[in-house]
């Protein structure tokens, strides 16, 4: 344990005192209440609860922390900036985890110190460590002679050959490889299908000027950073290629080119026919099935237009929009104002086209350069290792995170006060988000309703593209749109923004009504806080769902693999 600068030694003192009190009360069983502040939060990420909990309130936080703790030790310890509380790194273990957290102390009228908020997160699963570090495999072992090489082990085991999944997990994007790179450290033998011909397809199909609204420091995936020479928004051909790197990279089991068409839950596993592109057929058994097939899934949100076989130009969905190539000096009108709307709209207006966007409802907006102050000394050149930002970053629960957010979002509006004047003064409507929280609870909340201005935002302002605040289309014409003003607008193309269904309905999709009514919600924040239905146990036993952007997919699809190796 390294010293720290200044009053390191008081600090530490200070949280090892706590840690002694807390270890004897859970020992006791009494006395938790009293470590902890009244209006305390603690969130623990499958270490203690079993699942995804948050709790606040001293006497629920006591109520419900129970088990067997040892071990308990601090790797690092600091005031606050401000010094209104001490910060510590823990580390510690359970019969079943090896387990890790953040601990936040404060004091008021001369009392002890009590908790403010408390992490608890899994870290690894005892006798399914993960196979990496000083664990990693030796790669030099004997070989009898006439064996098989590497590469046709290799060969065999990615056919599955010799033996059967443990899981299966439908979708090859971030989600779903980093969920099977895990697994598969932990010795969880797991096969991921696709549909698409090549791993990153879903990047590489789409429009050429797609990229990344998140910076790379944010992005990571997990074991395989990006190079330090990548650029900080990530071009979409680029992550499709390096998707298919990392699977090349991790030893990846996948199967391009293959689709789910039949699966049964007998109680006890899965019985699912996937078929490839050469028509073939497998029938395997899995023990779990796991739906990585994004946040919103597969299924496109088309609204049904009266008049659309009469419109005599090109009308499709934002998920089949071809790009902007071919649309020059061209009309287009793009339906909604998201993310999606946004990249649609720009991509058309930088290939010639005339663009009016209709947007239907108020939109949070924020310059990427603004929406990087969050990240600031966490997600940056300057910040900590990626797997103390991910801690760090979920040791404030989301409820709780509230304020902070309010005043986080008010900065970034002083720093884009020129953007959304301009904005503005185009017509644009804007909100602020949830509660005043930006784009934080609309992702939470919604999966969307938000952009992250790389450049539609100007065009809006200076007039390239135009915008019609709370426009929809009542009707297509033969040349054009019909909108609820009664106005008219001729049109070329018609992109229609308008989102997906939900993980749910893809999984309606795939596996038929009775499994989807069965699985409850998913995304949303439940009562407690925690996102519902996803990396975590859903209603139907043995499925799965696994979603988020690239930080979240890296830091929970710890604790989707940590529950799917303790069930096997």
């Amino acid at each position: 344990m390294s010293e720290l600068a200044g009053e390191t030694t008081d600090v530490r003192a200070t949280v090892l005192d706590w840690l002694r009190r807390f270890e004897r009360a859970l020992s006791s069983g009494t006395g938790i209440a009293d470590l902890f502040q009244p209006d305390a939060w603690w969130r623990d990420l499958l270490v203690i609860t079993d699942d995804l909990r948050t709790f606040q309130g001293s006497d629920t936080i006591a109520a419900n922390l129970k088990g067997e703790v040892s071990g308990l030790t601090v790797s690092d310890a600091s005031h606050a900036p401000d010094g209104s509380f001490v910060q510590a790194s823990i580390t510690f273990r359970t019969p079943v985890h090896r387990a890790e957290g953040i601990l936040r102390l404060t004091t008021t009228d001369g009392h002890a110190w009590r908790a403010w908020t408390l992490l608890t997160a899994a870290r690894e699963l005892v006798g399914r460590e993960e196979a990496t570090g000083r664990r990693r495999p030796h790669g030099a072992e004997a070989r009898t002679s006439g064996g098989p090489t590497w590469a046709q082990t290799r060969a065999r085991e990615r056919e599955f050959l010799d033996d059967e999944p443990d899981v299966v997990v439908v979708g090859a994007g971030h989600s779903g490889l980093g969920l099977a790179a895990r697994l598969t450290r932990m010795g969880v033998r797991t096969l991921v299908v696709d549909h698409n011909d090549r791993v990153g397809d879903n990047w590489r199909r789409r429009y050429d000027s797609l990229r990344l609204h998140d910076p790379v420091w944010y992005d990571h995936l997990p074991y395989l950073p990006f190079p330090p020479s990548w650029p900080v928004f990530t071009p979409k051909d680029k992550l499709a290629d390096w998707l298919e790197h990392y699977v090349a990279a991790l030893d990846l089991d996948v199967w391009t080119g293959t689709s789910l068409t039949a699966a049964t839950h007998d109680g006890s596993g899965w019985d699912l026919v996937l078929r490839r592109t050469d028509r073939s057929e497998r029938r395997l058994r899995p023990r779990h099935l796991v739906l990585a097939t994004g946040v919103s899934g597969t299924e496109a949100r088309v609204p049904e237009i009266p008049g659309a076989d009469d419109f005599a130009g090109t009308l499709c969905h934002s998920s089949t929009f071809p790009g902007g190539a071919g649309f020059a000096t061209r009309r287009a009108v793009v339906v909604g104002a998201g993310n999606s709307a946004h990249d649609i709209a720009q991509d058309l207006a930088e290939h010639g086209a005339r663009v009016t966007m209709l947007q239907r409802f108020s939109t949070y907006v924020v310059s990427a350069e603004a929406s990087a102050m969050a990240m600031a000394g966490l997600y940056d050149e300057t910040g900590p290792a990626t797997e103390v930002a991910d801690l760090l970053g979920a040791s404030m629960p989301w409820p709780a995170a509230g304020d902070a957010q309010r005043a986080m979002t008010a900065r970034k509006a002083e720093k884009d006060s020129d953007l959304l004047a301009g904005l503005g003064r185009a017509g644009f409507r804007l909100n602020d988000g949830i509660d005043g929280t930006g784009a934080l609870m609309l992702f939470l909340q919604k999966g969307g309703g938000y952009y992250i201005d790389v450049g539609c935002s100007g065009l809006i302002a200076d007039g390239t593209i135009t915008v019609r605040p709370g426009a929809d289309i009542t009707r297509l014409t033969p040349t054009g749109v019909r909108l609820s003003d009664d106005s008219e607008l001729e049109a070329d193309v018609v992109v229609l923004a308008t989102g997906y269904h939900g993980m749910v309905e893809t999984a309606r999709s795939l596996l038929g009504d009775e499994i989807a009514d069965r699985c409850g919600p998913v995304w949303g924040l439940d009562p407690e806080g925690e996102l519902r239905g996803v990396w975590r146990r859903t209603g139907q036993p043995g499925l799965w769902f696994m979603g988020g952007n690239l930080a979240m997919a890296r830091f929970y699809g710890r604790f989707l693999a940590l529950q799917l190796a303790a069930d096997l």
